[in-house]
């Protein structure tokens, strides 16, 4: 399994585990919604800035 696999699956675990508190705090569902897209959105472009593999130097010219 790649990092950024990993990385998502732990965020989804997160987000998962967030929600289900705001449900037990008895937030109304549409900002746990929200909350959810926002964080996921966040989640998504910290693994890929995290996991990417940095680009090779350029090779000089001839």
């Amino acid at each position: 399994m790649s990092s950024l696999a990993i990385y998502i699956l732990g965020m989804v675990v997160l987000i998962g585990g967030l929600a289900y508190g705001a449900h037990l705090a008895g937030l109304a569902p549409q900002w746990i919604g929200v909350g959810a897209i926002v964080l996921l959105g966040i989640g998504i472009v910290t693994a890929v800035s995290r996991t990417r593999s940095k680009d090779p130097p350029a090779s000089p010219g001839p």
